[in-house]
């Protein structure tokens, strides 16, 4: 009587709308750059950038039907682009952003005509609706990590895209700073002076931007060698990237074993926890900004192996 009206019995519901806790449906996952950088390489002898928007490597999440989003709201791809090659210029709503893990001299973003360089650690932000295109007039080629937050916006639908009118963005001109560029040599500097909290779920840890942008945070975390993290559970969705060293994460259970360049994803409320022996950097891509601004940031810490858990964010009454 009621399905051809599209209306349901919301007493007789065969699952229910609400639940005590969140579920845990995206997985805790791992990505290799040295595999990635094999495969760009070879795609590169394919796949120029006149036949490809962008010659990236998609990082989906393993959970069963999914084949895009990293996490719920993120994802993160490799890129590459050989030398002398330009990526032409576009703009679009979603928020976007690099890590540069390999580079030369003479590579750069351009965002909104300014010409920004791309080195080994540096990130650079391209925000909602911001022209960006990039180029390689380096010997070798250039790679990065992309990280969007195009499956929040597929989720909300106002996605827009634009190419360029002159198809590559004319360049106004080189800067020495930037809001969208936040430099490594910049970044060690700020870490190096920062208070060591070695044992912090979040390890020693300096935002990026305050936020980054309206719907991502970014963090760099140090890890100081030979000392585990907090084990954490948020609400957050975390993505994290090798920025250098190696080490491991336990994420819910799950052993991640990690290295530079590597990317892998604490999922939403997925417990996990970081350790490095000789020390490491890690940068932290979330989707902080959104969970906080919606009130909806919960999260929970052990201070140590077997210990209970402890409200950190938005305790319970």
């Amino acid at each position: 009587m009621l399905a051809p009206l599209s209306v349901g019995a919301g007493w007789a519901k065969p699952t229910p709308s609400l639940w005590p806790a969140p579920h845990k449906t995206f997985l805790p996952a791992h990505w290799s750059y040295e595999q990635g950088k094999a495969a760009l390489d070879a795609a590169g002898r394919l796949i120029d950038t006149k036949l490809a928007e962008r010659r990236n490597l998609i990082l989906a999440n393993p959970l069963e039907g999914n084949t895009y989003a990293t996490a719920r709201t993120l994802i993160a791809a490799y890129q590459m682009i050989l030398p002398g090659e330009k990526a032409r210029s576009h703009r679009h709503t979603p928020n976007a952003l690099r890590l540069i893990v390999d580079a030369e001299p003479g590579t750069y973003t351009v965002v909104d005509g300014e010409k920004l360089p791309m080195l080994p650690g540096d990130v650079l932000l391209t925000p909602n609706w911001r022209w960006h295109g990039h180029g390689n007039d380096g010997a070798a080629a250039a790679y990065w990590i992309d990280f969007l937050d195009a499956p929040l916006i597929q989720l909300l639908e106002p996605m827009f895209l634009e190419q360029h009118p002159d198809t590559y963005e004319p360049i106004k001109g080189s800067v020495s700073n930037s809001p969208m560029w936040f430099p490594w040599t910049e970044t060690e500097k700020r870490l190096a002076a920062a208070s060591k909290t070695p044992a912090a779920a979040y390890a020693t840890s300096i935002a990026l931007g305050d936020p980054a942008m309206e719907t991502i945070g970014l963090a760099m975390m140090e890890l100081a060698p030979g000392i585990s993290t907090q084990t954490l559970r948020t609400t957050v969705n975390n993505v994290y990237a090798v920025v250098e060293g190696t080490g491991e994460s336990d994420i819910d259970e799950q052993k991640i074993e990690w290295n530079r360049g590597d990317v892998f994803v604490a999922p939403s409320w997925r417990p996990h926890s970081h350790r490095s022996e000789g020390g490491a950097v890690l940068l932290r891509v979330s989707d902080e900004p959104v969970m906080s601004k919606l009130n909806l940031v919960r999260a929970q810490v052990k201070p140590e192996a077997g210990a209970d858990w402890e409200w950190v964010a938005a305790k319970s009454k």
